[in-house]
């Protein structure tokens, strides 16, 4: 139950309602936009919700479902039910479309049912006989024709009406040309058909030249068309067989309406299951543009919406600026929200959110909240907003607000949703505002949910001094003067009048003038509801530093974490590469003293020879003697110095020494070293011993440092996505990663179906598949790398 009866208009549901008709492919889905309406049935709005979000996953996934031929055929059903009747060929080829399509829409849910398990529910009401639409088909082409096969006595009569028609064009062709030759024709003129007869046009002086028949004639006089004698037999044959044809083809939509007779209730069934599947699908187009989710929905009443945004200011804004979502949390103990604030700063927008996501969940629309939030069901739901004076029946704006009021505080009970635009305005503050308290009182007695919006000082007092009842503010920026449009909920929000009236140009004495007669009390909690909304203004923005620091405090240690790790195995590779050439060395070394002994043996040591041989032992030793730095004095490494871990490129500046340890600032980290692993970084260019140890990994190190593993292609070009696509996988490859996402977003698909066919046949990838359903779904593709 709603109140009043201009509900959707004055919330603006109805602009909805237009909008689905809009994605409606037939006057089948045009009508279930009418008859959609509120509900408080748990399991209906349950089933209606799923069956929207279903059908919002197939549009996102580009799934190939059925959507040509949405055709409402019910009108030649009362003709069909009338005993020996007949529908025309048009009538029947509208049904044979719809059926096929009903048949496709089938077929393709059939085939999904873990996917869309509620859509395939609707499909158990569809029993369409395959007879039927096999006879139908059978003996229609596809142009909507009775086909020359549907009997052997309509084909038979066909091929004698063709059979005629070729005799007499060949006649009428022969004396047509003999006409021309003889000049009795207008130039430029051909043979044509006048009242279903192939005639001969001639000019009119030469019309007694040609025996026959005149059936008919041009404008001006001047041209005759004159069906000659010898082909009026033939034409009059054509005649009768078109006849005949006639009766037959009425025969065979007789039989083919009996059959449709004898289905009426099945085929009734299947335009009702083809008018949901429209339904639905305009549902789920609706909620794509909205970015609407399913949220958790409570049997009874419940509130506790995230990001909740209004959808048809989302519509208009988009591509613009961006909305402000709203949070709201109403709970048994708390189910009433007061929200106050500046004019123009969002309230009414924050209270007709209230109240068009609610309505819309409970229609069975998917809504623009967090799918986190959750959803209630209330068996009422009030409404007073606007102006409502009415001239008729003599009602002031006051008067008819006060007859609201009283309606409700009749009719609400613990579930009931009430939502109440300027509680109390439109009368003297002073006993409008003592008015709307007590209304409030009312209404919270009874248990009600709902939101208001005000300005009256006494109700921001009472919702903080009543314990069924929170205040709420929409934020104000008290520098700029401009509202947020964010609601924050716990305290009352300021009207900013007198900033306002500042902004504005107000002389200086007129708003001194004001202050005092507003007096102290008042300009005092005024300004310090201010001062608490700028103290927590700027408390959020400390917030969200420290939270950007943290991230990238985050980030920082990541990198620097992969960059050690990468050391490390750079480390390993050095050792094992030093081992190898060790193990080399030792072989060539053992070949060179087992061939100086066998020389020695050969020259029986003499002392020359023996000599000779000892120097060669001696530059064999060199060429195996490491290289080893000693440090020297000029060496040494003190506070301030540039320094290097040897063997890397990666410079820093030494902050601190403390005995053999050095604190060293590497870019945005510090790191404590020992003295003995740092050299200068300028000794480290210089001395040939630490430019022999450089390895080659460093690029490879800054690679991983700078690689992220998810790679946005939002807003590309197929082009481009290509190119970014093939360097990503190349790096990722190169550094060895086993997992990395690939950003795309849903929209329609297409960057989804690019990546995908970019991916196939990748020999490097193991598999590939959609993201988690609650970090992203289909909108992010998970590569896992061999």
């Amino acid at each position: 139950m709603v109140f009043p009866s201009e509900f959707e208009q004055k919330l603006g549901f109805d602009q909805i309602r237009h909008r689905l008709k809009n994605y409606c492919l037939s006057p089948l889905g045009f009508r279930q936009v009418d008859e959609m309406g509120f509900s408080s049935n748990f399991e209906i709005i349950l089933t209606q919700l799923r069956q929207n979000l279903e059908f919002k996953n197939i549009l996102e996934k580009d799934e190939e479902f059925p959507s040509t031929h949405y055709i409402d055929p019910t009108q030649y059903f009362k003709t069909a039910a009338i005993e020996d009747s007949f529908l025309e060929q048009e009538a029947f080829y509208e049904i044979l479309r719809s059926l096929q399509t009903i048949v496709a829409c089938k077929k393709f849910l059939q085939s999904n049912p873990e996917e869309y398990p509620e859509l395939v529910k609707l499909t158990q009401s569809v029993a369409v006989s395959s007879d039927l639409v096999g006879s139908i088909e059978s003996r229609f082409d596809e142009r909507g024709h009775v086909r020359d096969n549907a009997s052997p006595e309509l084909g038979r009569i066909r091929k004698r009406i063709r059979d005629e028609q070729s005799r007499v064009k060949h006649l009428i062709d022969q004396l047509f040309r003999q006409a021309v030759g003889n000049g009795w024709v207008p130039e430029g003129i051909s043979t044509t058909i006048r009242d279903g007869r192939l005639v001969i046009p001639v000019l009119a002086e030469h019309k007694r030249k040609i025996s026959g028949f005149i059936v008919d004639e041009s404008a001006t006089g001047q041209t005759v068309y004159l069906e000659p004698a010898q082909a009026l037999e033939a034409n009059n044959e054509i005649r009768d067989l078109i006849h005949a044809e006639r009766r037959e083809i009425i025969k065979i939509l007789r039989e083919l309406t009996t059959l449709i007779r004898k289905n009426l209730p099945e085929l009734k069934d299947a335009y009702y299951f083809l008018a949901l599947i429209d339904f639905t699908r305009a549902k789920a187009k609706f909620s794509r543009d909205i970015g609407a989710e399913l949220p958790r929905l409570s049997h009874g009443p419940d509130l506790n919406w995230m990001h909740a945004r209004h959808p048809l200011l989302y519509l208009s804004l988009k591509g613009k600026r961006e909305v402000v979502p709203l949070t709201i949390d109403l709970t048994i103990q708390k189910s009433f929200l007061l929200v106050s604030g500046p004019n123009a700063g969002g309230k009414s927008v924050c209270l007709k959110t209230v109240g068009l996501i609610q309505y819309m969940a409970q229609c069975g629309l998917l809504v623009p909240l967090h799918d986190k939030s959750t959803v209630g069901i209330f068996k009422k739901i009030f409404l007073d907003i606007g102006d409502q004076q009415s001239i008729e029946n003599d009602l002031s704006t006051y008067s008819s607000h006060l007859k609201n009021m009283a309606y409700f505080l009749r009719y609400s009970d613990e579930n009931t949703l009430v939502l109440l635009d300027e509680l109390g305005a439109g009368t003297d503050p002073n006993f409008g505002g003592g008015v709307a308290e007590s209304v409030l009182l009312g209404l919270l007695e009874r248990k009600v949910w709902g939101v208001a919006t005000t300005h009256y000082y006494n109700l921001k007092v009472f919702a903080s001094n009543h314990s069924g009842i929170r205040n709420g503010a929409m934020q104000f920026d008290t520098e700029k003067l401009e509202p947020l449009f964010r609601l924050d909920i716990g305290k009352p929000g300021s009207s900013f009048a007198l900033e306002i009236a500042r902004k504005t140009g107000l002389p200086t004495e007129t708003i001194q003038r004001a202050e005092a007669l507003i007096g102290k009390e008042l300009t005092g909690l005024e300004s310090l509801m201010k001062t608490v909304a700028e103290e927590k203004q700027l408390l959020e923005n400390r917030i969200k530093e420290i939270a950007l620091r943290e991230r990238k405090l985050t980030e920082t240690l990541a990198q620097y974490e992969a960059l050690s790790q990468e050391l490390n195995i750079k480390k390993k590779e050095i050792i094992e590469k030093a081992k190898s050439e060790a193990s080399q060395l030792l072989k060539e070394t053992n070949r060179e003293i087992e061939k100086t002994i066998r020389h020695i043996r050969e020259n029986k040591a003499e002392r020359k020879e023996t000599r000779k041989v000892r120097d060669g032992l001696q530059d064999m030793i060199q060429k195996v003697k490491p290289e080893i730095h000693v440090r020297t004095q000029t060496d040494k490494i003190e506070m301030g110095d540039y320094v290097r871990l040897i063997g890397q490129e990666v410079s820093g500046k030494v902050i601190s020494i403390k005995e053999d340890v050095a604190l060293v600032q590497f870019g945005d980290l510090r790191s404590q070293v020992k003295i003995k692993k740092l050299v200068r970084s300028d000794q480290a260019i210089s001395n040939p011993a630490f430019a022999r140890i450089k390895t080659t990994g460093l690029d490879i190190s800054r690679k991983q440092s700078l690689f992220v593993n998810t790679l946005d292609i939002r807003g590309k070009r197929v082009e481009e996505v290509n190119s970014a696509l093939d360097q990503f996988l190349d790096d990722a490859i190169l550094l060895g990663h086993a997992q990395i996402k690939i950003l795309h977003g849903k929209g329609e698909g297409v960057l989804r179906k690019v990546i995908r066919e970019r991916l196939k046949g990748n020999k490097a990838i193991a598999s590939v598949a959609d993201e988690h359903v609650e970090r992203g779904g289909d909108g992010i593709t998970v590569v896992i790398l061999k």
